[in-house]
């Protein structure tokens, strides 16, 4: 290669990385992998030391990558941020531990083994006991003031215990768990909102939030593993993960000394299985010299420690054909396009299809129908395509293009300005979005109507006799019967459904509905802030700011919504109906006591004082919050007979305390208060 290649494959290779780490960093919606990114950087890195006249001090391989936003205030790091070179072979962590022992001469180093949290860096400034400052990792320089946001993650102590500096710092990773994070994207679907790819983009995401009472709901994780400084006694970087731990910080259980270079493989062997049981994600395993001496010696360079490497596991990966790209239609409109593959198992399952997510995606894949693509799955959980096998492409291949009709009624797509998605904009008259909302009307958590299922909801449609979800309730047993998919007991047992559903409360019908960007958690803060469905579409976006969990977004959403007649029609039908459309003195919510303030609690098995939905509502009435899986940041699992093994199991491994249906009622009754 002569010198105007390499500029011109430098200057690719800038634009890209620098694209990569805008997304990665800013964005929170990587679209490579970690792999990918790192072999793009060390062959910049070894054309720019091939070429040095191309030096460029604004160079990639020059910064470390940025989390910055102009939302929080900048602090300036009293220890860099550094990033950690990564390996990916035995023969790379071979070559780092031959560099260090030559460095260090006669001296044998000890290595300190850690699992690699993907998630969310953080340092955390302590003065006399107390929390005093939350800074992102940043460009490694500076990084953003979330201190309000960290204070509410459980798991970072606010005041400490011990015999701990007067004041330090300490580092760690923010992450959420898989429970939380399934939750999460179930919740932001319902809303119409995109999923997030990964816990790590959904923790990314959440620590930037401006409302740190939704930081509080989405129930993050930290572990801390590193303390800079020469502040404390202890020369060892194991000793001084001990002594934070007794000075009550979250320090992993899975840190291991190793003396030997083979006891660190046998590690990474061992975890890179076993990982996958944890709840939540790790990618990797950071291999540590301990003695601190020995750091200091080797010190840094200007992007990476030279005292430690982070070994990167490959994720697994899988070629397989792709057959064809369906479109499809949500209910809120947005268009999804999903690949379709030949079947092929990944992670111990079968996958058939893939979210391709958006046009950008596929525009910067430039995937083919046809092409060999490369399947991982990202989190661990989530298919996707992360490649294309461009060796076994047909000559005679073509773009895929993103369609500009709508596939469902051929209207003419959107792409809103700050969208990454198309929409049809055709909400009353699009068969895919009219369907959606009903089958979302009638959904566990809204409207609970038994007895329709997303077939039948078609089924009412094509045959006339619905057009939204006030239709349903002109529905009757005769109607049903005449249809092919029902006998005369499930056509009454339907009806008798659709009926109760008028008793169901203010808050879940205002969620059922479907207003654009309002989950559970919303439509309940609006039931009890507006009282009644008249207030609340009357509401200006400035009244509606003033409630909790809605933002600009949400209240715009919101006034739009009671603009357009066909939705002003709906409310008015469902009122006609019997719907309840007003907040009653019942519904508001009861509080008994405090005694399950804060606490995350899981209910297991069948109980013989009480059902488990009101089990639940006792636990709310209590303050406490109902999850539904075991995870590292739930408090208490309440278990009933046959309760599932495997929670129980999972709730043992995990150190959650483990009450009884007996105890769980002599906890409530010792600390509930008479109300007057």
């Amino acid at each position: 290669m002569d010198i105007n290649q390499a500029k011109t494959r430098i200057a690719e290779l800038r634009k890209t990385l620098n694209h990569h780490n805008h997304l990665y960093y800013v964005e929170a919606a990587p679209i490579i992998g970690d792999y990918e990114f790192d072999q793009l950087m060390r062959e910049l890195a070894t054309l720019e030391a091939q070429f040095p006249e191309l030096d460029d001090p604004n160079s990639p391989t020059r910064r470390v990558g940025s989390d910055r936003t102009s939302s929080f205030a900048q602090i300036r790091h009293q220890h860099p941020m550094l990033s950690l070179a990564n390996a990916y072979s035995p023969e790379e962590l071979m070559e780092f531990d031959t560099r260090a022992r030559r460095a260090l001469g006669t001296e044998t180093p000890r290595y300190i083994c850690e699992l690699k949290y993907d998630g969310v860096a953080i340092a955390l400034t302590y003065r006399h006991g107390q929390l005093m400052q939350a800074v992102t990792r940043g460009d490694g320089i500076n990084g953003d003031d979330v201190t309000a946001n960290v204070r509410t993650i459980r798991t970072i102590p606010l005041t400490l215990h011990g015999n701990y500096p007067d004041e330090f710092e300490i580092r760690g990773e923010i992450i959420m768990p898989h429970s939380v994070f399934a939750e999460l994207n179930a919740q932001r679907e319902e809303a119409g909102e995109t999923p997030f790819a990964n816990p790590r983009n959904a923790t990314a995401g959440t620590i930037k939030l401006l409302n740190s009472a939704e930081v509080a709901r989405r129930r993050l994780d930290c572990f801390l593993y590193y303390l800079p400084g020469d502040y404390l006694p202890q020369r060892t970087h194991y000793e001084r993960c001990m002594e934070a731990k007794n000075w009550g910080f979250k320090i992993s259980e899975q840190i291991t000394p190793c003396n030997t270079m083979a006891e660190v493989l046998q590690f990474i062997d061992h975890w890179e299985a076993a990982r996958r049981e944890l709840p939540y994600d790790t990618d990797g395993v950071v291999i540590k010299i301990d003695n601190l001496d020995h750091q200091q010696s080797l010190g840094l360079t200007a992007k990476t420690p030279r005292w430690a490497v982070a070994y990167k596991y490959k994720p697994e990966r899988v070629c397989t054909p792709l057959l064809s790209v369906d479109f499809q239609v949500g209910r809120t409109g947005a268009i999804t396009p999903v690949a379709n593959l030949q079947p092929i198992k990944l992670a111990g399952t079968t996958v058939k299809r893939a979210s391709l997510h958006n046009a950008d995606q596929i525009d910067l894949l430039d995937i083919r129908i046809g092409d060999w693509v490369y399947v991982e799955k990202g989190g661990e959980i989530i298919p996707k395509i992360v490649g294309i096998e461009q060796s076994k492409r047909s000559l005679f291949s073509e773009p895929l293009i993103f369609p500009t009709l709508c596939p469902s009624c051929g209207t003419p797509l959107i792409k809103p300005e700050g969208e990454a998605r198309h929409f049809c904009p055709n909400a009353e008259g699009c068969p895919p979005q009219q369907m959606g909302k009903v089958e979302h009307f009638i959904s566990r958590r809204a409207l609970n109507i038994d007895g329709l299922g997303q077939e039948t909801v078609a089924l009412l449609f094509s045959s006339g006799l619905i057009t939204n979800a006030a239709d349903l309730y002109k529905l009757t047993v005769p109607k049903l019967a005449k249809l092919e998919r029902f006998a005369a007991k499930s056509a009454h047992n339907a009806v008798a459904s659709i009926e109760a559903s008028k008793q169901i409360p203010f808050a879940r019908v205002l969620y059922g509905i479907g207003i654009r960007y309002v989950g559970e958690t919303t439509a309940r803060s609006l039931a009890e802030h507006f009282g009644c469905i008249e207030a609340l579409a009357k509401a200006s976006v400035e009244e509606l700011t003033q409630v909790p969990d809605v933002g600009e977004r949400i209240a715009q959403s919101i006034v739009q919504y009671f603009t357009h007649p066909n939705n002003i029609a709906l409310v008015e039908a469902l009122t006609q109906a019997g719907l309840q459309m007003a907040q009653t003195e019942a519904d508001k919510p009861t509080t008994l006591s405090n005694a399950l303030d804060g606490l995350s609690v899981v209910i297991s098995g069948s109980f013989s004082r009480i059902s488990r939905d009101d089990l639940k509502k006792l636990i709310a009435q209590h303050g406490g919050r109902n999850v539904s899986g075991i995870s590292a940041s739930t408090s208490m699992l309440v278990a009933g007979d046959k309760i599932g093994p495997a929670k129980l199991q999972k709730a043992t491994q995990l150190g959650i305390k483990i009450v009884s249906e007996d105890e769980f009622f002599s906890l409530i009754e010792s600390a509930a208060q008479p109300q007057e």
